[in-house]
């Protein structure tokens, strides 16, 4: 058979099929039929499930409630275990990464350089106290003002410095006459004793003479016959020679005293020097008179600026009382570094300062010197380490650090300011 016959037999009626009709049609309403009762069977199984799944979802519900009650002792095997997220770590260790880059660049930045902020600018301070006492007449400076070397800066009642110097001018006037007195004695000095020498040597030999005449006298008295003389005449012989003797004597004792010229002379001298020693007395004592009155004038020693000014115009300065203070122009920066920082340091080292009162100031410098002791051990009551307990502190050490640029003239650097010196190693 061909497929277009068996086309045509397919698409005509068969009596068969309308047979057949009435059966289908029969079975297909059993079928229904069949197929209700078995929904209605399905629907009340449905129904029972629910029931049953309800009891079994309250029974899991107790289950857990008994789990969470229970400490979760089963670990959460009954949950569904989820993946942890690693993001966190991530940000960790991205961070600890960042962080450890970032100290080794510091530490990279800073190995061949040292900075402090225990540091302060200092400077030469020099006190000024009056040499004499007085009442203040004039007052030339006030507080803060610049002064310049020499520049007078007050004036002490001068007067009872000046009558001082008239008496010690007329003391040194005497003096000198005396002296002038003393040396033309000891001119005539020179010239009178050996003057005086020979006279009592020529009167020794006068009188030598007349107790030889007073001898031979004596003896022709006494050698002649007693008949041809008197007893007058003998004892005027007797009392002559005698006195001859006696002159004689007196003569002698005179050149004795005569030819202590070199004494007499060295006297004479002495009583110069004295004379001398009085003049250069007299001098000195004018001296410190005229000293006394300079210093009734205060000048300044050096340039600087007056601080602590406690002298007042018609106040009573007393001597070694402090009127104020100078502060040199002079500046540098003393820097307490720690002991453990001073091991590369070395005298010259380059050094950035910075002013915490001027921000935008930045000076250079270096290091001048670096003192031979901590602060400690200079302090007023050092540390007595052998007694007692110890606790070991990082001791300091001052360094001292001139500054060579940055200084502005026009805006002064105080003493005493904060500053942050920053040492750089070679």
């Amino acid at each position: 058979m061909s497929f277009d016959e068996y086309e045509d037999q397919g698409s005509r009626p068969d009596a068969n099929d309308d047979a057949s009709a009435p059966r289908d049609a029969d079975r297909s309403q059993g079928g229904d039929e069949n197929g209700k009762d078995q929904k209605s069977k399905d629907n009340d199984n449905e129904s029972k499930d629910e029931q049953s799944g309800d009891k079994d979802g309250d029974r899991k519900k107790d289950g857990d409630g008994k789990k969470k009650d229970g400490g979760d002792k089963d670990g959460g095997d009954d949950k569904d275990k989820k993946p942890r997220s690693k993001t966190p770590l991530i940000i960790v260790g991205v961070l600890v990464v960042i962080g450890a880059i970032v100290a080794f660049i510091v530490w990279f930045a800073d190995r061949n350089q040292v900075s402090t902020d225990d540091a302060y600018t200092d400077g030469n301070v020099v006190t000024m106290v009056p040499k004499v006492a007085g009442y203040v007449v004039a007052l030339y400076v006030d507080d803060n003002s610049l002064v310049k070397k020499g520049d007078l800066l007050l004036r002490i009642d001068p007067r009872d410095y000046q009558t001082a110097q008239a008496a010690d001018q007329a003391a040194l006037d005497l003096a000198r006459a005396e002296l002038k007195a003393a040396q033309e004695a000891l001119r005539v000095a020179r010239v009178q004793y050996p003057a005086q020498l020979l006279s009592a040597e020529a009167q020794q030999q006068s009188a030598a003479a007349a107790l030889a005449d007073a001898n031979a006298s004596y003896a022709r008295q006494h050698e002649v016959d007693r008949r041809a003389t008197t007893q007058e005449s003998i004892d005027q012989s007797t009392s002559q020679q005698q006195s001859a003797v006696s002159s004689l004597k007196s003569a002698q004792a005179q050149v004795a005293i005569a030819r202590l010229i070199p004494e007499q002379v060295a006297q004479a001298e002495a009583t110069v020097a004295q004379r001398e020693a009085q003049v250069a007395q007299a001098k000195a004592q004018l001296d410190q008179a005229n000293l006394n009155l300079s210093y009734t004038e205060v000048r300044a020693p050096s340039d600087g600026f007056i601080t602590m000014r406690s002298a007042q115009l018609g106040g009573y300065l007393a001597a070694d009382q402090t009127m104020f203070m100078i502060v040199t122009p002079q500046v540098w920066v003393t820097a307490n570094f720690k002991e453990s920082q001073l091991g590369r340091m070395r005298i010259g080292d380059a050094v950035d300062i910075e002013i915490d009162a001027y921000s935008a100031v930045n000076l250079q410098g270096h290091v001048q010197s670096i003192q031979y002791g901590t602060g400690a051990r200079f302090s007023a009551f050092p540390a007595e380490n052998a007694t007692g307990n110890f606790v070991k502190i990082v001791q300091r050490v001052p360094v001292k650090i001139v500054i060579d640029q940055g200084l502005d003239p026009n805006r002064p650097l105080p003493l005493g300011l904060s500053a942050e010196p920053v040492v750089h190693f070679p």
